[in-house]
Formats: structure tokens, C-alpha cells, sequence
């Protein structure tokens, strides 16, 4: 056996997915990923997961009774998720589903001979360790109209939805244009998009990274080329010391059985990989721990994601640290018991209006800042606009 012929995999891909693995989410196998789709290239959300999620996390309260919903509720919920239309494009596809995502949904039930409408939610937005992750490999999904398949790298869910798509490619990958590696793989993104393609795999993502060991790159769905960004920590000594422990987590027992021996020629692949700890942080370990941490890529999607005129936007990093300082400021009051106020300094081109939105988001979305009034002061016309 060669190693050039499992280059990506043994380089790119076993890594980023191991990491995941020790960043808390669950593995699964390409084959029991299928199985709990209904065992249907064609569908993309963990069917299974996502009802077993549904009923343990919603419930309506009656006179101080907790209710669980019904079981034709949880299915009707479920049927709305899924039973989704590309007619009006990906991107409006997309927000249609991120406002179910993000505000839930009222379904009706039958209380004391009544009928009232509760609200279900597909996540706990509020508390991210009552949602469960899963990762997969090798996701199969039926392209539109076609029997034929595109097969992304690496799929993250959480409760069953398919939230983030990675691409992998070696770090030594010739590229005709001359280009780098991560731009392949960011073409593959852009590709799997387009109609024909695999866009009801897209029409839940939120966050697309495209890696390749010494290079990363973020965007959310819908995202040009020129948009893809890198992303940087804004204390980076602690968080290099918290990738270099998850990256040398070991696997053990079922759970390295069940990420390696599913793999083609896996006691060759075990060989080169499986218990080799004190590897080196990567650009690539760096971008999936500041990006896919749970908490983490349950705020960015929660709070930092935008639509904006049929685009769909995501905050890059110095936007989001920003507006984090800022809500900080405003949520609490100095020694003097007043709010303290402040300045976040820009240059032309770094998303000063978008840092605007997302703030006045983050605003309205604090539990310790009600009812926030929001004035934006503009020195050109052209702003207004």
C-alpha cells in the first residue's frame, strides 16, 4: 500500500474528524449515519436522532404540569423541518429554515377538551449542552433529480441537523490554476451548491469550512469566494494551549473500533495513525476548535448570522469579538452603577455597518437588556441607503 494514496485522508481528513471527536461530538460511521436517515441517500437530517431530541427536550406547561407533545406533534415538527421546497432558491430555502431553527414553531394540542398552541423548538439555543453532536465521514447525498451522489468530507450535526460541511484536502495537492489546496476545496463547496446539486444539504447549513492542514477558510452558505475568511483568536496563547490537549486525545476502545475499522484497508490506516500522540497544531486544528466548539458555533449561528438582501452573512473574527466587548460593556454598570461607554475603531472596508446589525442583535437578544433602543448616527448620505 502507498502512502500518496491516502495522503488527504491520513493528513486532513482522520485528523479533523478525530478532533471533533474530542471536542465532544459523537461519531458515526458512514453506515449508521445512513440508518438513521431512513437509510435514504436522499435525505440529509439524522431522522432519528433529531425525534429522540424532540421528545426529551420539549414539553408545555398546564397548571403547573409539565406535557410532553404528542407524538403526532413531534412528527408534524419533523415534518416541517424536512418537508422543505428549493423553489425560491437555496438561500431563501435557507432562511426559511434557519427562522424555524432559531424561533421554533407553534403546534396545536388538545389540553382539558381545548385546543391551544405551544411552541417547540428544535434547539436549546440557551443552554448548548443540552443538544447533542454528532460527526460523520463520507456523507452520500442523491443530487437533485439524479441517483448519482456528491459525497462531502465531514458533516457535523446537532440534534440530527446537518449544521456544518467540511471539505478536506491534502496540504501538497497540485492545483492546475495554481492556486492553494483550500481553494479546491472551496471550489468543491461552491460546486455542491449550485442546482442540480446538493442544495437540501445546504438549505440547513451554517457554517462551511474549508481546510487543508496548513490552510482554513469559513463561510456560511451562499458565500462567493472572495468571502471565504480566515479566522483568528483574540487570545491566542490560551486557546494554542487548548488545541494541543484535544489534538492528542487518544481514542479508546469501542470508540477507535468503530472510527477505523470501517475505513478501507483500516489495519494499514490504524498503523499510520491510530495512537501517534504529540502531533503539531495545525491552521486546520486552529479553525475547527475556534469555529466548531459547541458553544461556539451555537452562538456565531444564533447570534452573528445575517440575511441581508437575499445574502446570507457571518461575522468574521473582528466583528464578533467586538460586538462581544460591546454587549459586555452594556450588560453590566461600573462602580458608579452606570453603563460605561466605548469606541470600536475601523477602517474602510472591515464591515462597519454589518458590525452595526449584529450588535443591535446581540442587544435584543440579552436577557439583562430589555427593551434596548438603538440609534445609528450616519455622516454621509450614501449610508442611509
Amino acid at each position: 500500500m502507498s502512502v500518496p494514496s491516502y495522503r488527504e485522508e491520513l493528513i486532513s481528513k482522520i485528523p479533523a474528524a478525530q478532533l471533533l471527536v474530542s471536542m465532544g461530538y459523537r461519531y458515526l460511521t458512514p453506515r449508521q449515519a445512513l440508518d438513521l436517515r431512513g437509510g435514504r441517500e436522499r435525505n440529509v437530517i439524522l431522522i432519528g436522532v433529531l425525534e429522540d431530541w424532540l421528545k426529551d427536550h420539549n414539553h408545555y406547561m398546564v397548571k403547573g404540569k409539565e406535557i410532553s407533545f404528542t407524538d403526532s406533534a413531534i412528527a408534524e415538527a419533523i415534518r416541517r423541518l424536512t418537508d422543505i421546497s428549493l423553489n425560491e432558491g437555496l438561500i431563501r430555502t435557507n432562511e426559511l429554515v434557519y427562522d424555524q431553527l432559531t424561533l421554533g414553531i407553534a403546534l396545536p394540542q388538545t389540553v382539558e377538551g381545548d385546543i391551544h398552541s405551544f411552541s417547540l423548538h428544535y434547539i436549546d439555543w440557551k443552554h448548548p449542552e443540552n443538544n447533542v453532536y454528532h460527526v460523520t465521514e463520507e456523507f452520500n447525498v442523491e443530487r437533485e433529480g439524479s441517483h448519482q451522489t456528491r459525497r462531502p468530507d465531514i458533516v457535523c450535526f446537532v440534534n440530527g441537523i446537518p449544521f456544518v460541511i467540511l471539505e478536506c484536502k491534502r496540504p501538497d495537492l497540485i492545483i492546475k490554476e495554481g492556486g492553494l489546496p483550500y481553494e479546491e476545496a472551496i471550489s468543491q463547496q461552491l460546486r455542491n451548491q449550485k442546482e442540480g446539486e446538493i442544495r437540501h444539504l445546504f438549505a440547513y447549513s451554517q457554517l462551511l469550512l474549508a481546510v487543508s492542514t496548513n490552510h482554513a477558510a469559513y463561510a456560511t452558505t451562499g458565500a462567493k469566494k472572495a468571502f471565504w475568511s480566515a479566522w483568528k483568536e483574540e487570545d491566542a496563547t490560551a486557546h494554542e494551549v487548548r488545541i494541543q490537549a484535544l489534538v492528542n486525545v487518544p481514542l479508546l476502545g469501542e470508540l477507535k473500533d468503530t472510527f477505523y475499522d470501517w475505513r478501507e484497508d483500516a489495519a494499514w490506516v490504524r498503523h499510520e495513525f491510530a495512537d501517534k500522540l504529540g502531533r503539531l497544531v495545525t491552521e486546520q486544528d486552529r479553525a475547527i476548535v475556534s469555529l466548531l466548539t459547541p458553544s461556539r458555533l451555537l452562538e456565531l449561528s444564533y447570534q452573528f448570522l445575517v440575511f441581508d438582501g437575499g445574502i446570507k452573512k457571518i461575522a468574521r473574527y473582528q466583528q464578533y469579538f467586538a460586538v462581544k466587548a460591546t454587549v459586555n460593556r452594556v450588560a453590566g454598570l461600573n462602580a458608579q452603577g452606570e453603563r460605561t461607554g466605548g469606541v470600536i475603531w475601523h477602517t474602510t472596508g472591515t464591515g462597519k455597518s454589518l458590525t452595526m446589525v449584529m450588535l443591535a442583535k446581540a442587544l435584543s437578544l440579552h436577557p439583562n437588556i430589555k427593551n434596548p433602543r438603538v440609534i445609528l448616527v450616519t455622516d454621509r448620505v450614501n449610508l442611509d441607503l
